[in-house]
């Protein structure tokens, strides 16, 4: 019974092995394949990846590593040298996420009506124009009395 044991855990250890043997595609791996199939991966580092490639879309090549925060130049050196051959960006033309389908768009808004032109209001002089003043007339004048009209005088009486 040890025997067949110890024999199902060398088989799993196989599997294990060639299994993490596999190139791992940056645009497609998730955190978890990131971190079991990679040294020098942990948890952390995984995480960022698998956002900041949600974020901005696939990586063009395993140097766009080093857009991701907390990877810098020399820790990728090291990613490289310790998992040569294993890392791979696959087919960038189709992206790992589906894509999201296009929002509708909405119809475009009617102009609002333009509203009609303010008749332009009169002009007014700056200074009011004061109305020119009569001249006063002169008093008027009492029209003569007329003279009492004399009796003809009587022709004398024969």
């Amino acid at each position: 019974m040890k025997f067949l044991n110890l024999m199902l855990a060398l088989i799993l250890a196989l599997f294990s092995a060639v299994t993490f043997a596999q190139a791992i595609d940056l645009n497609t791996a998730s955190a978890t394949e990131l971190e079991k199939g990679l040294k020098g991966i942990g948890p952390a580092k995984a995480n960022a990846i698998v956002e900041y490639r949600e974020a901005h879309g696939p990586f063009t090549s395993v140097n766009d590593l080093t857009k991701v925060p907390g990877i810098k130049e020399k820790t990728l050196e090291k990613l490289l040298a310790d998992n040569q051959n294993k890392l791979t960006v696959g087919d960038v033309a189709t992206p790992a996420v589906p894509a999201v389908p296009a929002k509708p768009t909405m119809p475009a808004v009617p102009a609002k009506p333009t509203m009609p032109a303010v008749p332009a209001k009169p002009t007014m002089p700056a200074v009011p124009v004061t109305p020119a003043v009569p001249a006063i007339p002169a008093k008027p004048t009492m029209p003569a009395v007329p003279a009492k009209p004399t009796m003809p005088a009587q022709p004398p009486s024969q």
